[in-house]
């Protein structure tokens, strides 16, 4: 596969040259497989402007970028307003706060002020206390594998996994659990306001009203009845100062918990068993070795990064490479290419669980740096050793692999078809 070109004839001849590459998401090849194009790109044109953006390839480019906050985040909200006004939509209603206020689109003062909040419970130690129950929802949805003989890893490992366990840490009532998917799926469209159509905001509306008011209602059981589940502890979160979450800040960090997680932890858990089921060498290390399923994680999220893209706003002047990007300017971090580059990871196109991978940017960098990282590694992690540590194998099943199609920044599969193998 070749990145999308233009090619032009070599002045005062008709003899053709090669076209300088860009960046081209939309194609058919670019989503089957992005990293020759990648490659291109960092070795040709690492930081280019195109489809009114500047696209930025390399890891130290992209690191810089993270890195230096003066990049805005919140260029997001901006666009679903302007996308919304092209489409002739005027209520907004809680979809615009639900963008200015979250942590994800927030720059600072707000950003450091919901942050400090939200990480009195997101704490290593709160996320490690996860792990059995973690364990316990991974084994259930494993063993129904094990007893048919095979399953669709995506519909039946990867994409139940994160959303069960998010619901069990916020101990959502039965009622609500069976709607959170689907409210999560629609209401991730604002990640990517340039897709959205007419009716895409009407549904993605109806979702966050929807799913607002049910957590408004578990919220005031648990005011009356605190437990200690995520819901309950953001509650009871205060600063010194006595800073605390509002109603509508809380259910907002509620929301994007799922709208912000179970997308790439899904995609974390598949595109990671891929690469193992691909490479039959990494696959019989894992067996051997169960204990280097974190390993096998930390490689996963750089040789195949569940998200690919993010996007910042330049709110000062600033070279980045030998090219000056102005005030106002949109850049789009290329994160599954910088996970690639060969001036931090050698041999950086092959899947090698033994490698030191933790200079990956699948989580970001610098203060907007995912804020479920931590809990998307210990589910993924937990997932490959309840996986590997059986005597039987995973075995895909043939057939062209399908992506999905409905995101450009998020990399995933639709479905993954494997069939257990061996003594059961």
């Amino acid at each position: 596969m070749t990145p999308d070109t233009t090619t032009t004839a070599a002045p005062g001849t008709s003899r053709p040259t090669r076209a300088r590459v860009r960046f081209n998401p939309f194609t058919e090849a670019f989503r089957r497989d992005p990293y020759p194009s990648y490659r291109q790109l960092r070795e040709e044109r690492p930081v280019h402007r195109t489809l009114g953006m500047w696209v930025i390839t390399r890891h130290a480019d992209v690191e810089a970028v993270l890195r230096d906050r003066s990049f805005s985040a919140g260029l997001i909200p901006q666009l679903v307003s302007d996308q919304a006004s092209r489409l002739g939509q005027d209520t907004m209603g809680r979809i615009e706060r639900l963008g200015r206020k979250s942590l994800v689109f927030t720059d600072n003062p707000d950003h450091a002020r919901l942050r400090g909040l939200v990480n009195r419970v997101f704490t290593a130690q709160e996320t490690a206390a996860l792990g059995s129950r973690v364990a316990d929802t991974a084994d259930r949805l494993l063993q129904r594998a094990w007893d048919d003989g095979g399953m669709d890893a995506i519909a039946d490992l990867a994409a139940p996994l994160p959303v069960m366990v998010m619901c069990d840490w916020m101990a959502l009532p039965e009622q609500l659990r069976e709607h959170v998917a689907q409210w999560t799926h629609d209401i991730r469209f604002l990640l990517e306001p340039g897709l959205m159509k007419a009716a895409d905001f009407t549904r993605v509306r109806e979702a966050v009203d929807t799913f607002a008011n049910a957590l408004e209602e578990v919220l005031a059981e648990r005011r009356a009845r605190p437990g200690a589940d995520l819901i309950s502890r953001l509650l009871a979160t205060r600063t010194a100062g006595g800073d605390r979450l509002s109603e509508e800040e809380l259910v907002f960090v509620c929301i994007m918990c799922f709208v912000a997680g179970n997308e790439t932890t899904k995609s974390l858990i598949g595109n990671g068993l891929l690469a193992q089921l691909t490479h039959s060498d990494q696959a019989d290390r894992l067996h051997r070795a169960p204990h280097l399923a974190g390993n096998a994680v930390h490689e996963a999220l750089r040789y195949d990064s569940p998200l690919q893209l993010t996007k910042r706003l330049a709110t000062r002047d600033v070279e980045v490479g030998t090219e000056l990007i102005r005030e106002g300017d949109q850049v789009l971090l290329c994160l599954g290419s910088a996970n690639r580059d060969p001036a931090v990871f050698d041999r950086p196109d092959a899947f090698d669980i033994d490698r030191d991978a933790g200079r990956h940017l699948a989580f970001g960098h610098g203060m907007h740096g995912c804020l479920g990282g931590m809990l998307a590694e210990l589910q993924a992690r937990i997932a490959f050793a309840r996986l590997y540590r059986r005597v039987e194998r995973l075995e895909l099943q043939p057939g062209e692999l399908q992506w999905q199609d409905h995101s450009f920044i998020v990399r995933g599969l639709k479905s993954l078809p494997v069939a257990v193998r061996g003594p059961r």
